[in-house]
């Protein structure tokens, strides 16, 4: 790999340098099935320095649905100070309003047909983009579904000129076998059929907001395996950036993606690993 430095940190040479870690989850601690070796260790390590570990995802999900996964996956809740999904995020910005106020019919896209980030608001659920006044797109169904099915469902939301909740702006995900579109990718469908869309997730600037009054200021890194949302997100948030070559990056030289992106790593890990 071209652009790879001759030598690489290890986080335990990190940890001394900064008090707050934003941490991603998918491509970084595990692959959606395992633990990547070291992760589990290496997190529990970063928070006994205390450190302060917030879990950072773009997950469409709640914070709890995604700490028990990670449980699931052989986790100790112990090793992180705060999980904070985008999910989460959304849901706490729906619950701030009055409820007369927000929407009664949402038109929700996930997997496994979630829709925790607008459960126990009130608002209904529509199939329909005909009568939504909300899209939520908080997950993709890709490859079963293709973008001209999302563009055939979306249409006519847009064409209403219905606002849309992106909780989860990842452009592609890994899946078994591969890569598909994220929900990221439907959202930027859905600027191209004319809608408006709300981001909520890596790179934009409302999850950092909001992770940073939860636990404070200080010296930050955030550490991820995407350019376009961890190293973009982590540096226009204030913090430094550590990319970590796996996940969707795996193989990939990062010096063009700095380049497309305009944000540089000030770290770049081969592994989450102490």
């Amino acid at each position: 790999m071209t652009g790879q430095p001759a030598t690489m940190p290890r986080l335990r040479e990190l940890a001394p340098l900064y008090d707050i870690f934003f941490v991603d989850q998918f491509g970084v601690l595990h692959d959606g099935v395992r633990p990547y070796p070291g992760a589990v260790d290496a997190l529990r390590r970063l928070h006994s320095e205390r450190r302060k570990v917030v879990i950072l995802s773009n997950s469409g999900k709640r914070s709890a649905a995604n700490e028990a996964r990670l449980a699931a996956l052989g986790f100790d809740p112990s090793g992180w100070t705060l999980f904070l999904s985008s999910g989460e995020v959304a849901w706490k910005m729906l619950e701030a309003r009055p409820a007369d106020a927000r929407p009664q019919r949402c038109l929700v896209l996930s997997r496994d047909a979630d829709a925790s980030p607008i459960e126990g608001l009130g608002i209904g659920q529509t199939d329909s983009a005909e009568d939504a006044d909300l899209v939520l797109i908080a997950g993709s169904e890709a490859p079963q579904r293709t973008l001209d099915d999302y563009r055939g469902l979306l249409s006519p939301a847009a064409a209403r000129g219905v606002r849309a909740l992106c909780v989860n702006p990842d452009v592609t995900m890994l899946v078994p076998g591969g890569m598909a579109f994220g929900s990221g990718r439907i959202a930027r469908l859905y600027e191209e059929l004319g809608g408006s869309v709300t981001w909520i997730g890596k790179p934009h600037p409302e999850i950092y907001r909001a992770a940073f009054t939860l636990v404070g200021s200080g010296r930050a890194l955030g550490i991820g395996d995407s350019v376009e949302h961890d190293v973009v997100g982590a540096k226009g948030a204030g913090a430094d950036a550590a990319l970590v070559l796996g996940g969707i990056h795996a193989g990939d030289d990062p010096e063009p993606l700095y380049a497309r992106y305009g944000a540089r790593a000030d770290h770049v890990l081969a592994t989450f690993a102490w």
